[in-house]
């Protein structure tokens, strides 16, 4: 525990560093990153399929903790995609001068120290990274033990990069894999600033319980999709395939259909691309026996209570038989995480319903769940989804990463 702490210090003191850095160094340092990690994809997969032979290839997180050229290059695309936006802090979002003179500028700053603790995802290994080093914070980061030696090699470069423009490696500071190391962060007050848990919701539950530094939640995703009795088949069809089967491991993927009573004669035709990719349909007595033959005996049972608010990730849904728009609006309020929702629908009164009273981060109208993310936003990257409502809500990009701070100037005046 000592070490961790002294890791952690380290990282404290770096951060410091970081005040004195032009913007746009921090730009280059982040490019040239980018370029290595492509550089060293090799050596970096190699360690990543250490990783895998360590887990049941059955196991959801599998395909998170799985890295491949391409990946490895997405994961470069968007550092270097960071590294492109304007610096975060600095920036003056709000100014007033008092009746006597006082002048009040509201100002961005950055946190100083980003706590993340995550599970079997390398990617985040990078993400957070280049996040936190933009927005002008040290980073410490404790990964699943899982991605261990993945994270690592990822981390190795960061701090080939970091030696090489003579800046302080304990910028990105890694912790070891064992679970002590998470339970030291969550009581390193004075050092760390702020945690983001990013994994399933055992994990995101057990920081915000047990953490005495701040905590910004990224929730685990409960995401459903409504089609109303007005949707378009063809726009339900591919959008409903998308948000389900895209990448079923990440918490923007459809968990739950609601369907209109009036809809199902169409959902045979909705759920026919789900079976080419073997997903399993637990769904409702109406529902099933729409499917009943139309979708392959061995795909389709018969839901429980326990089908509902259930965050699959793997190729498996529900589906729920609803009877209007309160119904879907009252399963969302009950089932849903405050993550993504969305409805499919032509009728603008009912979209319009739908956007204002779901309660979630991310509300969408005929367009898939699958584009909650950083990236897609336009963010460059994302450290998480939070579905919170303090601080920052839906993806957390550089703005997110800022804090901020009074400057106040005057010419002597007193109270």
């Amino acid at each position: 525990m000592k070490q961790t702490v002294a890791l952690i210090r380290k990282a404290k003191e770096a951060s410091r560093s970081l005040l004195g850095i032009a913007p746009d160094r921090v730009a280059q340092v982040l490019a040239k990153t980018a370029s290595r990690i492509v550089e060293n994809a090799d050596f970096i997969i190699a360690e990543n399929r250490k990783d895998l032979l360590r887990m049941d290839e059955g196991n959801p997180d599998y395909d998170r903790l799985r890295l491949s050229p391409e990946r490895v290059a997405d994961i470069a695309s968007d550092m270097l995609a960071v590294s492109r936006l304007p610096e975060p802090y600095g920036r003056v979002l709000s100014e007033t001068v008092r009746p006597n003179g006082m002048k009040i500028a509201k100002v961005s700053v950055p946190f100083g120290v980003i706590g993340v603790i995550y599970e079997a995802r390398p990617n985040v290994t990078a993400d957070v990274f280049g996040l936190c080093f933009r927005a002008g914070s040290a980073c410490v980061l404790k990964g699943g033990h899982d991605a261990d030696l993945s994270s690592r090699a990822i981390v190795s470069v960061i701090h080939e990069c970091l030696r090489e423009e003579g800046l302080p490696e304990d910028l990105c500071v890694l912790l070891p894999g064992e679970r002590e190391s998470a339970a030291v962060m969550m009581e390193a007050v004075g050092l760390i600033d702020v945690i983001i848990p990013r994994g399933g919701r055992g994990l995101i539950d057990y920081v915000r319980t047990h953490s005495v530094v701040p905590v910004i939640e990224t929730g685990a995703g409960v995401c459903h999709t409504y089609i109303d009795a007005s949707a378009s088949l063809e726009k339900s069809v591919a959008v409903v395939c998308n948000a389900k089967t895209r990448r079923v491991s990440v918490c923007n993927a459809l968990d739950c259909l609601l369907i209109h009573r009036d809809r199902l004669a169409d959902l045979p035709s909705i759920a026919a691309p789900l079976k080419e990719r073997n997903v399993v349909i637990y769904a409702d007595c109406e529902a099933f026996d729409a499917l009943r033959d139309a979708y392959p005996h061995l795909l389709l049972e018969h839901a429980s209570a326990k089908s509902y608010g259930t965050e699959f990730r793997d190729y498996k849904m529900a589906v729920r038989t609803v009877g209007s728009l309160d119904e879907a609006l009252e399963h969302v309020s009950a089932f849903g995480s405050h993550h993504s929702e969305c409805i499919m629908s032509e009728d603008m009164d009912a979209v319009r319903r739908f956007q204002t009273e779901v309660d979630a981060a991310c509300v969408y109208a005929n367009v898939s769940t699958a584009f909650t993310d950083g990236g897609q936003f336009g963010f460059g990257a994302e450290i998480g989804i939070s579905t919170q409502k303090l601080h920052a809500r839906g993806p957390m990009a550089l703005p997110e990463l800022c804090t901020y701070k009074y400057i106040i100037r005057g010419d002597g005046q007193i109270r």
